[in-house]
């Protein structure tokens, strides 16, 4: 990842300006260490400044980038998996270097704006055009990097990757939202990411295992477009096992082993004794990677909260709860040399993987949930992904988010994704089915089946224990009691929100930032709507995966109280569970039976 500020329209055009745009570049050189590039317009007032994390092309990809003329220049965080295919398509150009994002100024040259539409990548930009002054900032359609717009007191329009450089220079500043361009011509933003997945039409596709699996394979083999070291996070689970299942056979087999090895790197990070360190390391033996677990303690975990909090620029409970252990991982595979991996965040939101999904009651309530978690990954699993990673100089790369398999997924029929448990269909039944292969197996049958386990909760169950009891320690009943008078807007319920709120404030304590965090009440990562899908959650709102009664083999038990929390936190204790193991697999869930 890299880290972009443009400021266009700005009547300040004195050296002190300069030195200010700087300044607020250099706030985002976590994400690009590797070189820092600014462009200024001929007659001032326009700037683009680049902090780039050389990944393709590290010797001459520099930032930011231009056409033939360098009547056309561009700073873009991200990468164009495309760029090879979209050069052979286009004109004649001459290149300036090998980046995979320089396409776009040369694309834009022949087509214009629509240039948004033909990239498949993962991208954020700012372009402009000095041929008549106009500029174009777009964000890639599911929003896996990150984008921020906001406008200054004298006229001028911001754009960043992050908020932090934004929050001190501009008025008003908000989300840059996925899928869209903003247009100077047209005076605005508008959407250019229409799938047919967006409208409320019930899709009715056959399921076709190979297909699928075919889809993935390619999304997965995409994002190893790399001039650098890299590996694969591997928590154990089925996404993170299957990305690294078809990454390891594609490396065995490719080119890429010549540079690299054809051992792949895998990285899992855990308390000890944790799920998710047994399950990866057991992934691990199987492909042969060359593994690398790391550890960290509770007490290490809190001691980085405030860290965390300023790199992921959210107050959300569940994406500190999983960025914390992912901030900490990152910094470990950093110094390791490493600076991009490849990860498997999406899966859930597709298939219908989190737990509560057992109690959708039928086919069309299951597709527009997923259709609503898809459109809020950039607020939680993106932002979290990119930011966790970004600090440390590292980037994640989403292979579920590619765009095309993202249409194919969600043009299945929704009743094949409906757990079905009597008939043996756990939470993402046709994924696991898809790589189901008996003569050729990607994974051992207890791994391609094991239950969904959160990132926060994988880590270790004690985590969570004791970022509330350190909460707790924290924040007195006082401020609890006074909470909606200190903090109007998704005013924290529980004690662990309100200490996350806290530190959030003392980062960015501008109205703005606290406008870009979603609200709002959730079970086990549940949208809203979804609570009306069983009426026990209602008593039972936490955001971990325990928190699906009746359906994790660690679900929360009877006998103690536990917090009902929003997005932000709780309001009440409810005479609900504390975690219990229960006997049996994960099968076993006589609740819904």
């Amino acid at each position: 990842m890299c880290g972009i500020l443009a400021v266009l329209g700005s009547y300040d055009k004195s050296a002190a300006r300069r030195a200010r745009i700087l300044e607020c570049s250099r706030r985002l050189r976590h994400r690009g260490p590797d070189w820092s590039g600014l462009w200024v317009g001929d007659g001032g007032g326009c700037y683009l400044a680049h902090e780039r994390l050389a990944i393709i092309d590290p010797a001459s990809g520099d930032q930011p980038l231009f056409n033939e003329t360098k009547e056309i220049v561009v700073a873009v965080n991200g990468e164009i998996y495309n760029h090879e295919l979209l050069k052979a398509e286009m004109q004649k150009h001459n290149y300036h270097t090998q980046s995979d994002c320089e396409v776009i100024a040369h694309l834009y040259e022949e087509i214009g704006e629509a240039v948004v539409n033909k990239l498949d990548g993962m991208f954020s930009f700012v372009l402009y055009d000095t041929r008549d002054q106009s500029f174009i900032a777009a964000r890639d359609p599911i929003g896996i990097t990150p984008l921020y717009l906001g406008w200054g007191l004298d006229g001028s329009v911001w754009f960043a990757s992050e908020m932090k450089a934004l929050k001190d220079d501009c008025e008003r500043f908000e989300e840059f939202p996925p899928g869209h361009i903003y247009s100077s011509k047209q005076g605005g933003l508008r959407r250019y990411y229409n799938p047919p997945w967006f409208t409320d039409i019930i899709p009715s596709e056959p399921y076709d295992p190979l297909t699928l699996r075919h889809a993935f394979e390619k999304a997965v083999i995409k994002r190893m477009m790399t001039d650098v070291p890299f590996g694969v996070l591997l928590s154990g689970g089925l996404d993170s096992s299957l990305v690294a299942a078809v990454a390891s056979r594609h490396l065995a087999n490719n080119k890429d082993s010549d540079k690299w090895g054809n051992k792949l790197h895998s990285f899992c990070v855990g308390l000890k004794g944790s799920p998710d360190l047994r399950a990866a390391k057991e992934v691990a033996d199987y492909l042969g990677t060359h593994h690398h677990e790391f550890y960290f303690t509770v007490q290490e975990g809190l001691d980085a909260l405030s860290d965390v909090i300023y790199h992921i620029e959210t107050y959300d409970v569940t994406t500190i709860r999983a960025s914390t252990p992912m901030f900490l991982m990152s910094r470990k595979i950093k110094a390791l040399g490493v600076k991009m991996v490849i990860s498997g965040e999406g899966s859930d939101e597709i298939f219908g993987g989190y737990l509560y999904f057992h109690k959708a009651p039928n086919k069309e309530e299951l597709h527009r949930e997923t259709c609503r978690k898809i459109k809020a990954l950039h607020l939680y699993d993106c932002l979290r992904a990119n930011k966790s990673t970004s600090a440390w100089g590292v980037e994640a790369r989403v292979p579920f988010l590619d765009k095309d398999f993202i249409d194919l997924a969600m043009s299945i029929d929704p009743a094949e994704k409906m757990v079905q448990l009597k008939e043996g269909r756990i939470e993402k039944y046709i994924l696991r089915k898809a790589f189901d292969d008996k003569d050729d197996p990607f994974l051992p049958q207890h791994i391609l089946f094991r239950q969904k386990e959160q990132f926060s909760d994988g880590v270790g169950y004690s985590w969570i224990d004791g970022l509330k009891d350190h909460a707790a320690s924290h924040v007195t009943d006082l401020m609890m009691a006074n909470a909606v008078h200190v903090y109007p807007h998704n005013t924290p319920g529980t004690k662990e929100a309100y200490y996350y709120r806290m530190l959030f404030e003392k980062h960015f304590p501008q109205q703005s930032a606290r406008f870009t965090v979603p609200g709002g009440p959730s079970v086990a990562c549940s949208t809203a709507a979804a609570i009306a899908w069983d009426k026990a959650w209602s008593n039972n709102l936490d955001p971990s995966g325990r928190a699906a009664s009746g359906v994790h083999v660690a679900a929360y038990t009877e006998e103690s109280p536990v917090e009902v929390t929003d997005i932000n936190g709780s309001v009440e204790e409810s005479p609900k569970k504390k975690p219990k193991l229960v006997d049996g697999n994960a099968l076993e869930v006589s609740a819904l039976a």
